[in-house]
C-alpha cells in the first residue's frame, strides 16, 4: 500500500529527527505521493470523466479553499459534475510550517498526496490555469485543454515573490537564511536557528498583502524561546523589521504582543522594508518608508525572510480581477461582482480580511450557502462577516488566539480573554488544528467556529 497510510509515510510523518533526516523524509514523502497519485488519479481521471470538457461546477486550485469547495459541491451536484484544476502532486498543510521552522514539527508531517485529498469521484485536471473566458463560461489550461462550466469557483491562492528582493531566491543557497513560507526553505530556518552562535537574529515582513500575517513574528517569538532554552539568548540581538505602522492590526492583540516584546527585550522597527539580501556577506538592506531614499544595512547571524506576495499571474489583467489584480468579489456573498456564475474564496480574493486557513473555513460555509441559493435561482442570503483567526505562537507551549472580523473587532470563540498567552491554545494549534484541517475542512465538514461561538457566549456576540 502507498500513500499517507502506508508504512513508509507513517514512519516519515512521525519522524522528529534532525533536519537532514527530515529533508530525506520529505523527499521520500514526495516519491511516495507521486506513486500514490498515479494510482489514485485513475480513480479521479481515468474513466469517462476525464474526457469531459464541461462540468456543472469547475473549481480552480487544489489548496485548502479548492479542496473544501470541491467536497461541498460534490454533495450538491454529484462527483461526476465537479472537476478541480490543480498541477501539484503534493498538498501541504502550511500553517504547521511555523513549527517546522522552529524544529517542533517535521516537514514530512505537513504533506499528503493531492490525489488523496481530492474528493473521490471528482475529476482532477492536473494542469495550470492559463486563461479565463468568463463571457463564454470557459477556462483554458496550459496543456491546451478548454473546459466549460455552469459555475466557476476560483480558489487559486496567492504567489510568493522572493525575486522582488534583490539577492533572492539565490541567497537561500547560503546558510543562516530561511523562510517558513516555502517547503523548499522552511527547514533552512531551523538550520539557521539551531546553528546560531552570536549576533543579530533578523525577522522581516513584506510591504505587500501576506497570508497569515502573524507568521513573520511567530518565528521571532519561537526563536527567542529556543535561544533562551539553549543558553544563547544573551548573545543574540533579536530584531523584527516591518513596513507596517503597527505590530498587529487588531489593538487588543497588538497591546498584548507589545507587552511580550518589552518583557523579552525584542527590538521592533516599524516602517522598515527589506529590499536586498547579501547572503554571502550576511547583510540585509532595509528602506525607511518614513524617509524615502534612506536605507540601512544590518549584519545578521540568522535571518528569516517573509517574501512579498501577490495575486496569481493568470488573474492579473483578466476580466475577473480588480485594479490590484485580486479576484473581485462581493465581500458579503463571495460572488463575483460582474459574473454571477463566478465565485471566489481564499487568498486570491480581494476580501478585506486576513488571509488565513481559518478565514477559508468561514468563507466556505458562506459560499456553500451562496451557491446553493444561486442553483435554486434565489438571492444569496448568508453574509460573511470577515471572520479570520491567527494563533499567535509566542513560545513552544503558549499561543495568543487572535480572532476578529472585517472591522478588526475581536470575534472570540471562547469565553475567556484570548489575548492572554495560553497553553491550551498552543496544543489546539499544534495538535488539534491539523486534525481538524485534514478530516474536517478538506472534507467540507468544517465551516468555522461560528455556531460554537454562539453557544459558548450564550447567544451573545
Amino acid at each position: 500500500m502507498t500513500g499517507p497510510n502506508c508504512t513508509a509515510c507513517r514512519t516519515i510523518t512521525s519522524n522528529r529527527a534532525e533536519p537532514g533526516k527530515q529533508t530525506a523524509a520529505a523527499l521520500l514523502l514526495l516519491q511516495c505521493c507521486r506513486v500514490f497519485s498515479v494510482i489514485n488519479s485513475q480513480i479521479h481521471t481515468s474513466s469517462g470523466l476525464a474526457a469531459k470538457d464541461h462540468y456543472k461546477v469547475l473549481v480552480l486550485g487544489g489548496g485548502s479553499s479548492g479542496i473544501t469547495m470541491a467536497a461541498r459541491m460534490k454533495r450538491k451536484v454529484g462527483a461526476q459534475n465537479v472537476a478541480i484544476v490543480e498541477p501539484s502532486e503534493v498538498h501541504y498543510y502550511q500553517p504547521i510550517w511555523t513549527l517546522v521552522g522552529a524544529g517542533a514539527k517535521s516537514v514530512a508531517s505537513s504533506g499528503r498526496s493531492t490525489a488523496s485529498v481530492i474528493p473521490s469521484g471528482v475529476t482532477w485536471v492536473k494542469s495550470k490555469v492559463a486563461e479565463f473566458d468568463p463571457k463564454n463560461n470557459t477556462v483554458h489550461t496550459d496543456s491546451g485543454k478548454k473546459i466549460s462550466y455552469d459555475y466557476l469557483i476560483v480558489a487559486l491562492g496567492l504567489e510568493l515573490h522572493y525575486e522582488k528582493i534583490k539577492g533572492l531566491p539565490e541567497g537561500f543557497e547560503h546558510p543562516k537564511i530561511g523562510s517558513n513560507y516555502s517547503v523548499k526553505t522552511v527547514e533552512k530556518t531551523w538550520n539557521a536557528l539551531k546553528n546560531f552562535k552570536e549576533g543579530n537574529a533578523l525577522f522581516t515582513f513584506p510591504n505587500t498583502p501576506v497570508k497569515c500575517g502573524g507568521a513573520p513574528q511567530k518565528i521571532m517569538y519561537l526563536s527567542d524561546a529556543f535561544l533562551r532554552k539553549t543558553g544563547k539568548r544573551s548573545k543574540a540581538n533579536i530584531i523584527y523589521n516591518t513596513p507596517l505602522p503597527k505590530l498587529f492590526g487588531v489593538k487588543k492583540y497588538a497591546d498584548a504582543l507589545w507587552e511580550i516584546v518589552k518583557k523579552r527585550d525584542l527590538n521592533i522597527n516599524l516602517r522598515h522594508n527589506l529590499i536586498e539580501v547579501r547572503a554571502d556577506k550576511q547583510e540585509a538592506v532595509f528602506e525607511n518608508l518614513d524617509k524615502p531614499g534612506e536605507t540601512e544595512v544590518y549584519k545578521y547571524e540568522m535571518i528569516h525572510v517573509t517574501p512579498p506576495m501577490g495575486p496569481p499571474a493568470v488573474l492579473k489583467g483578466s476580466s475577473l480581477d480588480d485594479a490590484a489584480g485580486w479576484l473581485d468579489v462581493n465581500k458579503n456573498t463571495l460572488q463575483h461582482k460582474t459574473y454571477a456564475n463566478v465565485f471566489g474564496i481564499g487568498d486570491c480574493t480581494n476580501l478585506p480580511t486576513a488571509k488565513t486557513a481559518a478565514a477559508v473555513a468561514a468563507q466556505s460555509a458562506v459560499l456553500d450557502r451562496t451557491v446553493s441559493r444561486i442553483l435554486k435561482k434565489q438571492t444569496p442570503d448568508k453574509i460573511y462577516d470577515g471572520y479570520t483567526s491567527c494563533p499567535l505562537v509566542t513560545s513552544y507551549n503558549t499561543v495568543i488566539l487572535a480572532e476578529f472580523d472585517y472591522d478588526g473587532q475581536p470575534l472570540e470563540t471562547f469565553p475567556v480573554d484570548q489575548s492572554k498567552e495560553s497553553r491550551v491554545m498552543y496544543h489546539m494549534k499544534a495538535d488539534f488544528m491539523p486534525l481538524l484541517y485534514w478530516h474536517g475542512l478538506l472534507k467540507g465538514l468544517w465551516g468555522g467556529p461560528g455556531p460554537y461561538r454562539t453557544i459558548m457566549h450564550l447567544g451573545m456576540k
